[in-house]
């Protein structure tokens, strides 16, 4: 009896820890999952599932580290930066400012235009923009976290009930692609692009492993979280991420792969293009199912970008001294989304290469702040990791290390 009492209030505890690992998954579906991952089953079939799940495995390490560390020592990933060095810390203020200007632009772009497919194209972009971003603030600015955090497990939960129902349907319907079509291979030096700009954001920014280790302080204040539900909570959403990611390229396998149609680059035009193969392959009936899934995918990327970049940069000019640490996070909110709404404004025919550019960046400086990130579980009164843990941090700064030289030499 006690025992099940016991199981009970375990489960009870990691049901009320979750958080943080949601809102990881929640922030990771945009642009590397709709975009990225439907790209790659659209152009070039199941070819690479291997290296999502690769690459997913090891990041793994990386991504855990920035959960692990908040939970043994009690602060944040940023804290630990800077008591690494000043130039690390620079350089990911640095990072995270321009991310935050760039994927602001470019997620809240993207969803507007899922908005405007939903509605039939029957108003502009640019004020769907406009009312995008301010449900997102409404959000953020009147429940903050509690709100975060409520909104992005009802996203999660409908995202994946949706993704999967129509991976069912189309799967039943079958591949597009003739039997004897034979794609493009992505093992070229043109598909390098692509391929570095679909590792640099599967399953997220590496920044991102900063950002859950605010969210995890954050959700600190309310509730009492152990080890085992902190990590628990980060494994089901870091994995559930990785799942979507490969639900998404067999969408795009199955629905895009081997159609006449030539495939779309810039994501707002591809985006809309999936929707509307995906009504002509699963049926009209569809439309609401497929642009429920499109919209909640952005949605729940676009108010976890607000909230955790704009948290960061709150957190890191904190550290620094420069504003005092009762400043209200409001302000960045509203400073980074003046920013990225001034950049679709300005910049919108430049927002595709931006997103590129920042999707490479990321995958540029992932070497350097996984090593960051394990130096610091491995530093003065180091955290004991696992020997498999280990060996796999080992191999995965190789395999990233190795792949953005790889890069280098081939666009210098």
């Amino acid at each position: 009896m006690h025992r099940m009492e016991a199981q009970q209030q375990g489960w009870q505890g990691r049901l009320q820890a979750l958080g943080p690992g949601i809102l990881m998954a929640t922030a990771a579906i945009g642009g590397s999952h709709l975009v990225a991952s439907t790209q790659a089953g659209a152009l070039f079939g199941w070819q690479l599932v291997w290296l999502i799940v690769l690459v997913n495995i090891l990041k793994y390490p990386f991504f855990r580290f920035g959960v692990q560390y908040t939970l043994e020592r009690n602060e944040s990933l940023l804290e630990g930066y800077q008591r690494k060095g000043k130039a690390y810390f620079y350089s990911f203020i640095v990072l995270m400012i321009i991310a935050a200007v760039v994927n602001t632009a470019g997620v809240l772009l993207l969803t507007a235009s899922l908005l405007q497919y939903a509605l039939l194209g029957n108003v502009s972009i640019t004020l769907l923009c406009w009312v995008v971003l301010a449900a997102c603030l409404l959000i953020l600015l009147l429940g903050h976290y509690r709100a975060l955090d409520a909104v992005s497990k009802i996203i999660m939960l409908v995202l994946t009930v949706t993704t999967l129902i129509a991976v069912a349907i189309a799967w039943q319907n079958g591949a597009q692609a003739p039997p004897d079509y034979i794609g493009p291979s992505p093992w070229t030096l043109a598909g390098m692009g692509f391929l570095v700009a679909l590792m640099g954001w599967m399953p997220a920014p590496i920044e991102i492993s900063a950002i859950s280790s605010l969210w995890l302080k954050e959700k600190q204040r309310h509730v009492q979280i152990t080890r085992s539900q902190g990590l628990f909570d980060f494994n089901l959403g870091y994995w559930l991420t990785a799942g979507l990611a490969l639900m998404f390229l067999s969408l795009g396998a199955l629905v895009q792969y081997g159609n006449e149609q030539p495939i779309a680059v810039a994501g707002g035009a591809f985006a809309q293009q999936l929707m509307n193969m995906y009504v002509s392959t699963i049926g009209s009936w569809s439309r609401p199912l497929v642009a429920l899934v499109a919209f909640l995918c952005m949605f729940g990327t676009t108010i976890t970008v607000l909230d955790g970049y704009a948290r960061s940069l709150h957190a890191s000019f904190t550290q620094l001294g420069w504003i005092a640490s009762t400043a209200p996070l409001n302000y960045w909110l509203l400073v980074q989304a003046a920013c990225g709404m001034a950049l679709i404004l300005f910049f919108k025919s430049a927002l595709a290469p931006m997103l590129t550019f920042a999707m490479t960046l990321a995958f540029l400086t992932t070497p350097v702040f996984a090593w960051l990130n394990y130096s610091l579980m491995q530093g003065t009164n180091g955290i004991a990791l696992s020997l498999p843990l280990k060996l796999l941090s080992w191999i995965g700064l190789c395999y990233l290390t190795g792949f953005a030289l790889l890069f280098l030499v081939f666009i210098f």
